[in-house]
């Protein structure tokens, strides 16, 4: 490749979804080194040398991913949808327990979680059924049947591990994604009514005690200050002392002294909070803000359904991820096990973004390479 063609090649390929994810991680390695680096545990203080390996993994994987032309992920979404449903049904024979849950596969040294990957897979079979099936009708319910039936089959086997906040997810992004398609208002209403209903079910017959102690803790979590209602709180507390300015790098005392349990992974914006306050927690907004309008904004510039489709499912895992997390740590919902993108730490679920990075690239550089 001689020196004009690279120049070509610079001036096509979109970097926007590589520089923005970049930024945001930027952020959160900083954060994770400063939440663990008074850790005890050696392992636990190396965290984020771990992930970072997981992170320069995940940007090589959403390179060579952002050459693949977008037509041969409709081409094979059944294989994958398919694939990753076996991995899940492996992970609830042969899967890894840990911390009372059966959620992970491991490959030698080195654990995956399939559920995490489900998400994705998932997008690519709504995408390649929407853009068959039902490209320009507002949709009813008959019209839902098929759909819901591919959301609700690894919905069903990942509450089953269990983890209902990704099972949780999966359907957040089916209905994201089905909303995107239109639908008639008569369906939006009962399907809003079904769900009211049924969440009164699952409650009451679906969950397990420790599932409904959560809601309880939301609801209350001075009810159980020292239990359930612990890390809620501590929560809070670390957020409301980072105050306007934060109290600098380095400087959480909920961190530094462990008072906030899973600060590495599940809290990492109330360490974030604490140290980098009103104004960080801001700008940190700001960049998931500036990433969902990127996807938004390409959704509507592609010519094919599949691909506009396709990014408004990858638009649905980064925002609900991130409106969970922040809203759970916030005390405005219930604890789930949802980790921020680009900030918690974790390997699958950074190599999950990563595809979804790599993806989306790929859709953007269809306008200007193939």
């Amino acid at each position: 490749m001689d020196l004009s063609n690279i120049k070509e090649f610079f001036k096509r390929y979109d970097f926007s979804f590589f520089l923005l994810s970049f930024v945001i991680f930027f952020f959160g390695i900083l954060n994770l080194y400063s939440a663990t680096h008074a850790s005890a545990s050696t392992a636990h203080a190396n965290l984020f040398k771990v992930q970072l390996g997981w992170y320069a993994l995940s940007i090589v994987v959403a390179f060579v991913i952002s050459f693949i032309n977008p037509q041969n992920l409709y081409r094979f979404a059944w294989p994958i949808y398919l694939f990753n449903i076996l991995l899940l049904v492996l992970v609830l024979v042969l899967g890894h327990k840990g911390m009372g849950a059966r959620r992970w596969l491991l490959i030698g040294p080195i654990r995956i979680q399939p559920s995490e990957f489900m998400k994705i897979s998932v997008i690519f079979i709504l995408a390649r059924y929407f853009r068959n099936y039902a490209p320009d009708i507002e949709l009813g319910l008959k019209d839902l049947i098929k759909p819901a039936i591919l959301a609700i089959i690894p919905t069903i086997l990942i509450v089953v591990e269990p983890d209902l906040g990704t099972g949780l997810l999966v359907l957040l992004i089916f209905a994201t994604m089905v909303f995107f398609r239109k639908l008639k208002w008569k369906t939006l209403l009962i399907l809003g009514l079904v769900g009211v209903l049924s969440g009164g079910v699952m409650y009451q017959f679906g969950l397990k005690e420790y599932q409904r102690n959560r809601i309880r803790t939301f609801l209350n979590p001075t009810a159980d200050a020292k239990g359930t209602g612990y890390n809620a709180i501590q929560s809070k507390i670390a957020i409301g002392s980072g105050k306007i300015f934060g109290k600098g790098l380095r400087k959480s005392s909920q961190a530094s002294l462990n008072y906030l349990p899973e600060n590495h992974t599940d809290f990492v914006f109330s360490i974030y909070n604490e140290e980098h306050g009103f104004f960080g927690a801001i700008l940190l907004i700001g960049l998931y803000l500036f990433l969902f309008f990127r996807f938004v904004w390409l959704s509507v510039n592609v010519s094919r359904i599949f691909e506009s489709v396709t990014i408004i499912g990858i638009m649905s895992i980064f925002f609900w991820h991130t409106f969970i997390n922040m809203g759970m740590v916030m005390g405005l919902l219930p604890v789930v096990g949802l980790p921020l993108p680009l900030m918690s730490y974790g390997g699958s679920s950074l190599l999950t973004f990563g595809i979804c990075i790599g993806v989306a690239t790929s859709i953007s550089n269809t306008r200007r390479f193939f």
